[in-house]
């Protein structure tokens, strides 16, 4: 069996106990959230775990990060709501199957490696915006429907709820000083179950969401027009759901490296989620991304390999097929106290205690992408916004690091020695710096301590060549980088080369 299960984790060594009892408690948190998800976007129940159990199963065995748990996630279920309301759950699926082979193409041709570049501030801001959400999520809990209104619980119920989601945090708390051997949110979510359904106490369980009762998810072909029209309406849908669970996934991809120390494959990663979603769309699925919340419930676990989301996907399918009237009877108080702790361990402390430490672009970013993550539930939106503004912020102190040291040598040749990057935000400052009427017959620009970077550099180093022409001045530039070279040679610029004098000595038209 073991030599089974290593095939999974070939150049790994498996803690099979801690593997497989994280993912029978990560099972168990991803359950009430894929139900509800599934329900807000007006899906069937199942359609919800059936997302669960394939893209936690397929991502697990397939994906480039061993202990990253993906499942029916509202991230991207929020984005095909307004296509289920104006063509129905079929488009859904073919809007599902498209996002899976967008994200299919991202890894084939590599672009998952610039999840890479986002700043540590927009990540910050990501996770601690997603914390709250979480921690903001676990609310409806305390909320019933009375009359077809939804209202906040009172007196006993309130109580009761407020009691058991107590006990359940009080255990994850206490259980690791005794012992680290079973996780503690599993033992939480036994004993709650205990006590609840020994004594009787009424308080809301699963079964109070929906049944979770059903077969196996069946193939379904989208039943859905095979046009360009069905196309142009399902393309935009599938597009939003890919990059979004691109973005949260890689996300969460980077923050599990940071957490393990190790380091997962981007690009993989983002194949493994197509082809999850794809077969999402043909079984019936509603599709997903990782997950956050129940990843970090993962790691906490102890799990660091891919068992157990093999593990908490087939533990989703056996409650599925024979399970239900066991898992239904489990309390809500209990599943809300694993995931406020989940909520507290996510939250980036530490940005905190740096906050007056960090430059202040660097805490306006976190604190937007914070915001849009809050109020917008948008998560590709806000990493994009905060990718922008660090992005401009990294361009304007980069353009005002833009000098010249200035000399005539004994030949009354003038120099420009150039220091910082020249690119399309220094170019205002570079140009400042010579004096074109009252510089001698002769010029060198010297990069030795510069680069040329983009065509907006180019032009200006054009534009100065001919300014100096028109004043009947020579000008040549010098120490130009391999790259620099190669650059304007590129944009056809360079028409003489005096290799006798200097190989990098280059002459500008």
């Amino acid at each position: 069996m073991k030599q089974l299960l290593n095939l999974f984790d070939l150049k790994q060594k498996v803690d099979y106990k801690s593997e497989i009892l994280a993912g029978l408690t990560v099972a168990m948190t991803m359950i009430p959230e894929s139900l509800s998800f599934a329900l807000l976007a007006g899906f069937e129940p199942l359609t919800g775990l059936y997302a669960a159990f394939i893209m936690g199963f397929i991502t697990s065995i397939l994906g480039g990060r061993p202990a990253l748990i993906s499942g029916g996630a509202g991230a991207t279920v929020v984005v095909l709501i307004a296509l289920m309301q104006s063509h129905g759950i079929e488009y859904v699926f073919g809007a599902v199957a498209m996002a899976g082979v967008i994200q299919i193409l991202v890894g084939v041709f590599k672009l998952g490696k610039f999840i890479r570049l986002v700043p540590q501030s927009v990540m910050f801001g990501f996770v601690n915006g997603l914390a709250v959400i979480i921690f903001m999520s676990q609310l409806e809990a305390f909320k019933t429907v009375v009359n077809g209104q939804t209202v906040w619980l009172s007196g006993t119920p309130l109580y009761t709820m407020l009691g058991l989601v107590t006990l359940t945090i009080g255990i994850i708390l206490i259980f690791p000083k005794i012992t680290k051997a079973i996780p503690a949110s599993l033992v939480g979510i036994i004993v709650i179950f205990a006590i609840v359904y020994f004594t009787g106490i009424d308080t809301k369980q699963v079964k109070d969401i929906a049944g979770i009762s059903g077969d196996l998810p069946p193939f379904h072909v989208p039943n859905i027009p095979f046009t360009f029209e069905t196309l142009k309406i399902i393309l935009p849908y599938g597009l939003i759901m890919a990059s979004v669970g691109l973005t949260e996934g890689l996300l969460t991809l980077n923050l599990v490296d940071e957490i393990t120390g190790t380091r997962g494959r981007s690009n993989k990663e983002c194949v493994a989620q197509g082809i999850a979603n794809m077969a999402n769309g043909f079984f019936t699925g509603m599709g997903g991304c990782p997950m956050i919340a129940q990843t970090l419930v993962n790691l906490s676990a102890g799990s660091r390999a891919r068992l157990s989301g093999i593990i908490a996907s087939l533990t989703i399918l056996a409650i599925i097929l024979v399970g239900a009237p066991i898992i239904e009877l489990v309390p809500i108080a209990a599943l809300t106290g694993v995931m406020v702790m989940v909520a507290f361990g996510t939250f980036e402390w530490t940005s905190l205690k740096i906050f007056g430490k960090m430059p202040l672009t660097d805490v306006i970013v976190m604190l937007i992408v914070t915001g849009i993550t809050i109020f917008m539930h948008n998560l590709a939106l806000a990493v994009l916004i905060g990718i922008i503004i660090s992005a401009l912020a990294f361009a304007w102190e980069n353009a005002k690091r833009i000098r010249a040291r200035k000399f005539v040598d004994d030949n009354g040749v003038k120099h420009y020695e150039i220091y910082g990057p020249l690119f399309f935000g220094s170019i205002s400052a570079f140009n400042s710096k010579f004096d074109i009427q009252n510089d001698p017959a002769e010029v060198i620009i010297d990069f030795t301590d510069s680069r040329v970077t983009d065509m907006s550099a180019i032009e200006a180093l054009n534009s100065l060549t001919e300014k100096y022409q028109k004043a009947g001045k020579t000008i040549h530039l010098k120490h130009l980088s391999p790259d620099c070279i190669q650059l304007l040679k590129n944009a056809d610029k360079i028409v003489d080369v005096n290799i006798l004098e200097d190989p990098n000595y280059k002459v500008m038209s």
